[in-house]
């Protein structure tokens, strides 16, 4: 049996295939507003593997001149971000057992070649607030570890539908995604995964 780190929970299948492809609407409508982009790393320039944009009243973005941080606007567009979906907000209520809603969702799209390295979740102020994921299209090879780097690690599958919290002893936990399963759901007309990362960014 797999066992997690303390503070992070696995929930499979938690959303049906209906409601999945009406997320995925949703998605589709954000995208619209405010476009996928590619996002470059602090100091180097470097593009990442995953193209991203955001929904809520923050959205993290990254750039080689001005590091990860989160801000109202599409740093393409300059307008500010689409709100979250209410399925999202649902999700996050039954969830993540914290009273206060998130201010961030991060959509990142992994094409068959994308990965993540392992990193941590920590440009928020408010760290008592779990960090929530929804996976949805291609499966993906997902790897966590411990709150240091140099940690021992566990890899599993996430599926469409899954939903995966870190929290509590787990919140700093070092993740990523070590490859994408092509052709492995049917969500997406193209393939792909698209991965929604809710936040809370400030203290209540």
């Amino acid at each position: 049996m797999l066992v997690l780190p303390k503070g992070v929970r696995h929930i499979p299948g938690c959303l049906s295939p209906d409601a999945q492809r009406a997320l995925i609407e949703e998605i589709r409508d954000i995208v619209k507003q405010s476009p996928l982009y590619t996002p470059t790393m602090p100091r180097t320039g470097k593009p990442m593997s995953v193209r991203m944009t955001n929904c809520g009243t923050l959205g993290w973005v990254t750039d080689r001149e001005h590091g990860y941080r989160y801000q109202e606007t599409h740093p393409g567009t300059g307008k500010p971000w689409p709100p979250i979906p209410q399925a999202l907000l649902d999700i996050w209520a039954d969830h993540s057992g914290y009273p206060h809603p998130p201010e961030a969702c991060l959509v990142n799209f992994y094409d068959d070649k994308a990965k993540m390295g392992l990193h941590q979740d920590r440009d928020e102020e408010d760290l008592d607030a779990p960090v929530l994921s929804v996976s949805l299209g291609d499966e993906c090879l997902f790897r966590i570890g411990e709150t240091k780097r140099s940690g021992r690690t566990v890899s599993f599958r996430l599926a469409s539908g899954d939903v995966l919290v870190l929290g509590g002893e787990g919140r700093l936990c070092f993740h990523g995604v070590d490859r994408i399963y092509p052709a492995t759901s049917t969500l997406l007309k193209h393939g792909g995964r698209i991965n929604l990362t809710l936040r809370r960014v400030t203290r209540p």
